[in-house]
């Protein structure tokens, strides 16, 4: 990377994790361009080479934040030595929960704002191609494309909404004793999805 793109990349990283500490300090409506401006230390001009408004640069904050908690689970999780498609699954879940209970603010952050759509549209921009990963990790077959998406949504949504106060306030108990009972609903949904037939 040469010294401009250096030097463009050093701006946009600035100008996210500014917006960050303030979105989660202050919510999204109390924060305005010209405070992320000043305090990321760059022109107020230089916001809109990046973004359109505040509301597109929460978004793709949101993306960015997702995808980054994603990156670290494939980095460092042990799905790859996992038998079967549920332990991998199961790795890479575990591996996002324990990064999350480790940094409440970005799980409140994340659950607030992150839709289906917004993951949706992330995935597709996301590099490496996530989608592929989900097909190898699940063992989808080509052409199932709208089956991999409600599995994955299924799957997120139970994960994301089940976890939230698990993690928060421990209710109705901690992560550490929810996470067999969370593993055992995962493999249903996706033993479910499984005995599917074919076109389903």
């Amino acid at each position: 990377m040469g010294r401009v793109e250096d030097n463009k990349q050093q701006k946009l990283n600035s100008l996210m994790e500014t917006a960050f500490q303030l979105f989660t300090s202050q919510g999204l409506t109390k924060t305005s361009i010209a405070e992320i401006a000043e305090l990321a230390g760059v022109a107020k001009g230089t916001f809109y080479l990046y973004f359109k408004d505040k509301y597109d640069l929460h978004e793709k904050l949101v993306i960015r934040k997702s995808e980054q908690l994603f990156l670290h689970a494939l980095e460092e999780s042990d799905y790859r030595s996992q038998p079967d498609p549920a332990g991998k699954v199961l790795a890479l879940v575990d591996d996002i929960l324990f990064q999350l209970r480790d940094n409440k603010v970005l799980l409140q952050f994340i659950n607030k704002n992150l839709s289906w759509g917004v993951f949706r549209r992330a995935i597709n921009k996301w590099q490496p191609d996530y989608s592929a990963v989900f097909e190898e990790i699940l063992g989808s077959k080509p052409g199932d494309d709208k089956l991999l998406e409600i599995e994955v949504y299924t799957i997120l949504e139970l994960v994301g909404s089940s976890c939230y106060s698990v993690i928060l306030s421990g209710d109705p108990v901690g992560l550490d004793e929810y996470l067999p009972h969370l593993h055992r609903s995962v493999r249903a949904i996706l033993d479910s999805f499984q005995a599917l037939p074919a076109g389903d």
